[in-house]
């Protein structure tokens, strides 16, 4: 690792930009002044790279249809043979405006209205929309928890599939509980999928925000029979803070789901790309990675930090150090309230923002999730306003 060349301690005035996390406080929790630690986006300045990449292009002027060339290719496939040892080809790509719409246009077309579509829950909520807003019933593999950690039910995850449910949506590194799945475990999701003829699409948006001892495996990797029977849904704007430009793609080498899944894109018209895609992605993956390694290290310590808060003035709190994710995933159940009483503790007493953890599921019910992907100045108020809720 080199020198350190990004300031993250630097406080960014996002009050006034548009900002769905900063300009939302009193519409959403009643106060103007209450402090925003919720929704996924960084307080944080994207690589001057990237930055100075979208400045030129739009400094041309003209913003019209986009397409895209060998050098955005290039640029994703290198980062991903180079970052996580996969070889993708270029074929294998469809461009999409994000992950939520890939999600939900592959449970349109890969399960049947009114059939079962697997969840892992407690899971990033709009899992749930997608599958009951297109008419699909949600079949909760919940996780189990022990000792604050989770990992899977695959007796259960098998009996759903005996079940007749065909379609499996994967977090993969888990939103919210910072899991990031080992081989092992993804195999064993593999194997049952085969037997039971079940397609997989995998999240995995949170792939490159990887701590220290721990390693990303695409499930698309594994071998090529996963990878036949699944679509992975990818996009660099976690990864480099970019969730405001429409850009992700899905990876597929089976050449059916893919004719299917561009035909409904085209059906749609969202196959063309954001103007400032192209260089976005470029900027990001070609010159973006000594950014990213800093980005991890300020957010690990952001870790240590807020668990070392929280263990010597919340010890009734139980915090899951995250293996990816620059979220923190806290279990308040010991307060034996409900999600009413910790919105009340969080927007009423505390004057901050975490994430109620039942929109996650019922399995969140008594849980909160932080966003750590601030300036340590911004953390520390936070979780010091959430004490004095406390008090």
């Amino acid at each position: 690792m080199s020198e350190k060349t990004f300031d993250f301690d630097k406080v960014i005035d996002r009050r006034g930009t548009y900002s769905y996390k900063w300009d939302q406080s009193e519409k959403l929790f009643g106060d103007k002044d209450i402090l925003p630690l919720w929704v996924a986006d960084m307080d944080f300045s994207s690589p001057p790279a990237v930055a100075e990449a979208i400045a030129k292009r739009a400094a041309q002027g003209i913003y019209g249809y986009t397409v895209k060339t060998a050098a955005y290719t290039d640029a994703i496939t290198g980062w991903f043979k180079r970052r996580h040892q996969w070889e993708i080809s270029p074929e294998w790509l469809t461009d999409s405006p994000g992950i939520v719409p890939s999600l939900s246009i592959a449970v349109d077309l890969f399960s049947e209205p009114g059939s079962k579509v697997i969840l892992q829950s407690p899971v990033y909520y709009p899992f749930y929309d997608v599958i009951r807003m297109n008419g699909r019933q949600v079949a909760d593999n919940a996780l189990l928890l022990n000792d604050s950690y989770y990992t899977m039910d695959l007796g259960h995850l098998e009996e759903l599939m005996q079940d007749g449910a065909k379609l499996l949506l994967l977090c993969n590194p888990h939103n919210p509980g910072g899991r990031v799945w080992k081989r092992e475990e993804l195999v064993s999701v593999g194997e049952l999928c085969q037997k039971y003829n079940v397609t997989v699409v995998s999240d995995e948006i949170h792939c490159d925000l990887i701590h220290k001892g721990h390693q990303h495996i695409p499930f698309a990797s594994i071998s090529d029979e996963f990878a036949q029977m699944s679509l992975t849904c990818l996009a660099p704007t976690k990864t480099f803070n970019l969730p405001g430009i429409p850009v992700s793609f899905v990876v597929t080498p089976n050449a059916r789901l893919k004719k299917k899944f561009d035909f409904k894109l085209k059906t749609l018209s969202l196959h063309m790309l954001n103007f400032f895609a192209p260089v976005a992605v470029e900027a990001s993956y070609n010159q973006g990675e000594e950014w990213l390694e800093q980005m991890l290290d300020y957010v690990g310590d952001n870790a240590d930090y807020a668990l070392s808060y929280l263990s010597e003035h919340l010890p009734q709190l139980q915090a899951m150090r995250p293996e990816g994710t620059y979220l923190l995933w806290v279990d308040c159940r010991k307060l034996n309230l409900d999600a009413a009483g910790i919105k009340a503790l969080m927007y009423e007493k505390g004057k901050v923002a975490f994430n109620e953890g039942s929109i996650f599921g019922a399995g969140g019910q008594g849980f909160v999730r932080i966003n750590l992907a601030c300036p340590r100045s911004i953390l520390q108020e936070a979780l010091e306003r959430f004490h004095r809720g406390f008090l």
